[in-house]
Parts: C-alpha cells; sequence; structure tokens
C-alpha cells in the first residue's frame, strides 16, 4: 500500500479519485494547489502523487520542484511532459482501472530507486506490488526483508518451488545500497554442470572448444549490485567449492585466465530442497551452507496464507488487463472454492489458472462451475464429486438420460428404480444430438415442474449443481411461463 496524495482544486476529481484508489487498496489522501507544498515537504510521508493538470503552470512548477516524488498527470496534457523525468505519464478521463494500475506500478518502481535508505527502510516502505497478501506468514516475510536489506549479509531464501522466492530477492535488492546496481538472477539447476563455472566466472579466449571471444561472467555483471542464485541446491559438488573460496576471499578467475578479478557482489541464494538432509548424504557442502545460511528466509506455500488468494487474484487480473489481455472477475464462490484447494504449485499455479480462464471466458465473471474440477470443493471445503466431469462421466450422463426415456413424470421422485435403457433405434436414423438436447429440455421442465421452479431443488432431483441447471436453463431459454386464466 503506497502513501498517495491527489492533488486538485475540483472536488469532483478528486471524488474520483478516491473511489478507484479505494477500490484497488489504497488510502489516498488529498490536497489542493495551495496546501500540497505543505504535505510534500514532509517527503518521507508521500510516495505517489496523482496531480489535476488543469493548472497546467503550477502543476509543472510543483513537478519540478519534487524530484525525488513520481508524479501521475490526470486530465489534460501538460506541454513538458516529455522532459520531467519524475512524470510516469498521464491518464485522460474516463479513467480505467487497468492504466492507473500501471502508472502506479511504475511510480513504485521509481520512487523504491530514488529515495533515501533510511526513507525506504524505517518508513515501512511499501514493497513491489507481486508480494501481494495481508496475512501474518507474508507480513513477516516482508518485515525480514526490511531488516535484512541495508545490511551486507548473505541471505537464504528457502521455499517451495512457486512460492516466489526471487520476487523475494529482488525487493532485497531494491532496499538495499546497491539497487542502483545491476540485479543479475542465475539458476544454478537450469545450466550444465560443466559450464556453469564459464557463466559464474566468465572465460577468456580459447579457454577451451568454441570460446571464440572473452566473454564476462555473471558475478562480473553482477559487480556492484545482486547475484541471485537460484536452485543453489542443483549446484555440483565442484562448483561448491570454487563457490565457497569467491565468498572466502572475494577473489576469482575467469576460466583460461590469470588474472585475479575482485569481486563486490551480494549474494542471495534460494532453493525449494532441505540443504541439511543434503548435506547429510554429502550432496551440499556444510561450510558452504553456513556461509551462505547467515540471514535465512522461509516463503510461505499458499495453502498456507490461503487467505491472500482473492487479494492476488485482483492482482493477476489487474495485470492481465495491464497487458491488454482480457482478464477475469471471480464470484465470492469461487474465491472460497480456490483457497480450499491444496496448491502444490503455489502462486505459479495460481497465476497459470487465472490467465487460462481469461482466455477460456475473456472479461467474464467466473463462479464454482467454470473451474476445472479439481478446483472445484464444496462450502465446507471438501473436492466435488460431480459426476459430470471429465469424458467418462459424460458417457455416464447419457447412459443415465437414455435410462430416463421411458419414464413416467412420477418416476423422477424415485430414482431407486431405474428406467428403461432399451430403446430401439429407427429405421430411418436419428439425429443423435437434437434428440438428447430435447430429451434433456423434458427432463428438466419435468423436474423443474416437481419442485414448483425451485431450482436448487431441481437440481438435486436430476443430480447436478444448482449453477449447472442454471446454465442449462439459459442455453435452451428455459423459463417458468406466467399462467393465464382460460376464462
Amino acid at each position: 500500500m503506497s502513501n498517495i496524495l491527489i492533488i486538485s482544486d475540483n472536488p469532483t476529481r478528486v471524488d474520483t479519485l478516491k473511489t478507484i484508489l479505494t477500490f484497488i487498496g489504497e488510502s489516498p489522501k488529498a490536497a489542493d494547489y495551495v496546501t500540497c507544498d505543505q504535505i510534500l515537504g514532509a517527503n518521507d510521508k508521500v510516495s505517489i502523487v496523482l496531480i489535476d493538470g488543469e493548472q497546467s503552470d503550477i502543476a509543472e512548477e510543483i513537478i519540478t520542484n519534487n524530484p525525488d516524488t513520481p508524479f501521475i498527470n490526470v486530465g489534460f496534457q501538460l506541454s513538458g511532459e516529455k522532459t520531467f523525468a519524475n512524470l510516469m505519464g498521464s491518464l485522460y478521463e474516463p479513467l480505467t482501472q487497468a492504466a492507473l494500475s500501471e502508472l502506479l506500478q511504475k511510480s513504485n518502481d521509481y520512487y523504491t530507486a530514488n529515495r533515501p535508505l533510511s526513507t525506504l527502510v524505517n518508513g515501512k516502505t511499501m514493497l513491489f506490488r507481486s508480494l501481494v497478501g495481508n496475512s501474518k506468514k507474508i507480513t513477516e516475510v516482508r518485515a525480514l526483508i526490511e531488516q535484512v536489506a541495508p545490511v551486507e549479509a548473505n541471505v537464504l531464501i528457502l521455499g517451495e518451488s512457486g512460492t516466489g522466492k526471487e520476487v523475494v530477492a529482488r525487493n532485497i535488492h531494491y532496499l538495499s545500497y546497491r539497487r542502483k546496481g545491476p540485479f543479475v538472477p542465475v539458476n544454478c539447476g537450469a545450466i550444465p554442470g560443466e559450464l556453469l563455472e564459464s557463466e559464474l566466472f566468465g572465460h577468456e579466449k580459447g579457454a577451451f572448444t568454441g570460446a571464440i571471444n572473452a566473454r564476462k561472467g555473471r558475478f562480473e555483471l553482477a559487480e556492484g549490485g545482486t547475484l541471485f542464485l537460484d536452485e543453489i541446491g542443483d549446484m555440483p559438488l565442484q562448483m561448491q567449492v570454487k563457490l565457497l573460496r569467491v565468498l572466502q576471499e572475494r577473489i576469482y578467475e575467469r576460466v583460461g585466465g590469470v588474472k585475479t578479478l575482485k569481486c563486490d557482489v551480494r549474494i542471495v541464494a534460494a532453493t525449494h530442497r532441505n540443504l541439511e538432509d543434503m548435506i547429510k548424504t554429502g550432496k551440499f557442502r556444510e561450510d558452504l551452507y553456513y556461509r551462505l545460511n547467515v540471514f535465512p528466509i522461509e516463503t510461505p506455500a499458499l495453502r498456507e496464507r490461503a487467505s491472500d488468494i482473492p487479494l492476488l487474484l485482483q492482482e493477476l487480473a489487474s495485470r492481465l488487463e495491464g497487458a491488454r489481455q482480457s482478464s477475469v472477475r471471480f464470484t465470492q464462490g469461487a474465491m472460497q472454492s480456490l483457497m480450499a484447494h491444496e496448491w502444490l504449485g503455489n502462486v505459479r499455479e495460481l497465476s497459470n489458472l487465472v490467465e487460462r480462464l481469461s482466455i477460456l471466458y475473456p472479461s467474464k465473471v467466473i463462479d464454482t462451475a467454470h473451474l476445472p474440477h479439481k478446483y472445484q470443493y464444496d462450502e465446507n471445503g471438501t473436492p466435488s464429486q460431480s459426476p459430470h466431469d471429465g469424458p467418462t462421466s459424460e458417457r455416464e450422463a447419457i447412459s443415465a438420460m437414455f435410462r430416463y426415456e421411458d419414464a413416467s413424470p412420477s418416476s423422477l421422485s424415485e430414482p431407486e428404480s431405474p428406467l428403461s435403457t432399451e430403446t430401439e433405434l429407427p429405421s430411418q436414423g436419428v439425429n443423435l444430438k437434437e434428440y438428447l438436447s430435447d430429451l434433456e429440455i423434458n427432463l428438466i421442465n419435468q423436474a423443474l415442474d416437481k419442485e414448483d421452479w425451485v431450482v436448487a431443488r431441481a437440481a438435486d432431483r436430476l443430480g447436478m449443481r444448482r449453477t449447472t441447471l442454471v446454465e442449462k436453463m439459459r442455453k435452451y431459454e428455459i423459463s417458468r411461463q406466467k399462467e393465464t386464466n382460460d376464462d
């Protein structure tokens, strides 16, 4: 959450901006052109400013006088818009949440990179919007990041795959004294062991076959910044020895080189493996472990902070809108169902699901019935056992429809008496699709009539979910006809 200030003399525009910002979880304050200087003077209190460009001369003067504060122009074109480094962009009415969210993210990045470190840490700055949530566990992670960021200690980030370990590493970098230096990530598990040394330390021309030119390694590229060693548990033992030397002596050589290079790099490592168990089996060096594990941070699994899922869904949907993709919204029932899921793939799995749903149901409201079967849970958090999902279930459903074909209306209330499945095929053949549709419409109408058009009870009678029955009624345009008198 950012400290956002709205500067405008137009009460209607202020109310509109406050409404939108409050909807996305911010708590903005407002000031007019006269009183805003006093608030901006206490610059640790304001991280982003939305300024009404109606009085362009005054607006441009305010932007010029506060170069470290990111501004978003609202409503009017400023003559010097392209000359202000701290002007993130302009919003024009009617305002959209996607455009606003994109500029807020850009403003957050600018603010983080340009504020004094004491303000960033002691002022409890906002972290990247990708570290979303208000649960106790994610709040603890934020607190640990703020504690370790301003010091030079090595950090080891632990947690399951997909929990956002690189997000934590980037936040540590951008809240540190090295934030203006490079952040260089390396996935140790994705690089073959024989190439990892060259990748990390670089090589000289002719060092090995194919080394046509000299090449800088990741340590050299990260000089003055942060090197993120992801999946450090997958690093071969021989490379662990060489990495330990760099951590101890702060020097290294390129492959095939004799010149010693000094190393001014902060190391942040991450793994989903249990390194202590690997030490016992001889797969990870104990001395390297203690060098890396100066300050451990454990990222919680998504199932351990399920209360954050509604905020994550909102954030992921906003990102899709910002990327000009079709977005989706979720009903309360769908959110509750997702909160009951185990999420073995964590936030990465949730992100993939939202993107998949946005393709299947663009710009739609997602209910529980729209979710893939594995994500469907009832009100008690029990996995759905609906017989109407999947190819096998479809065959069972069609068979059930044939069983009902010769039934009298009264037999609908007696499911324990199976209906005949023996239906003779007419000599001229049959349009199976139309036949099944007519049969389904007939059975739905019978069930609704029997239950006096109470959809929930009719759905129980037909052995399906209420939402599924509602969808079928909409598909077949089934609605209760008003009764008319005969006279």
